[in-house]
């Protein structure tokens, strides 16, 4: 069973700005050429789950509209990792400390209050496990944080506790990739 992963497009956003769970809209050019260039390559009748933040959606419905042999589910699951207060400010403004504090307690420190890495890993293993139940092949349409969760649940890993286990490499915006899941029995 294959499991595509795609992430939007360029969010509408200055570079180095935290923007996790913040809801914005992505780049439309960007957007329409990654769906196309997704749309080639994706085989017939596959389920898409689409994160529900607006630059997911906008990847989402140019796809559908591209492929209509395509079914979709939206699922809040897939947003990216939401940072609290943290969300909206430029990573180097955040105080190396409180910085610091996250990357002691990796697993447990909930980013700028909102939600730990924990927290997120176990939401991601969530839809990761119907997927796996579910026994077909699917995309989702989603963001660089929950691909690198996804990246490490195929790897057996369902937790992280330092910060250096964290996976750092993720498709481009607009780009995608793919893992082989083991079906279960």
């Amino acid at each position: 069973m294959t499991l595509w992963m795609a992430r939007h497009a360029q969010p509408l956003i200055a570079a180095g700005v935290c923007y996790g769970a913040t809801d914005m809209p992505a780049d439309a050019q960007a957007t329409l050429a990654a769906a196309r260039a997704l749309a080639r390559v994706l085989p017939q009748g596959l389920l898409v789950l689409s994160s529900t933040l607006q630059r997911c959606e906008q990847l989402t419905q140019q796809l559908l509209a591209l492929r209509p042999d395509l079914t979709c589910t939206m699922d809040a699951r897939l947003t990216e990792m939401d940072f609290g207060v943290w969300e909206g400010q430029r990573w180097d403004a955040i105080p190396q400390a409180e910085l610091e504090r996250w990357t002691d307690d990796f697993a447990q420190h909930a980013c700028g209050g909102a939600e730990s890495v924990a927290e997120f890993m176990r939401r991601v293993a969530e839809v990761w496990d119907e997927h796996a139940e579910r026994g077909q092949d699917a995309v989702w349409i989603t963001h660089a944080g929950v691909i690198r969760a996804a990246h490490l649940l195929a790897s057996g890993a369902r937790e992280v506790r330092q910060a250096k286990q964290w996976p750092q490499e993720a498709p481009a915006f607009g780009q995608w990739c793919s893992l082989a899941i083991p079906e279960r029995n």
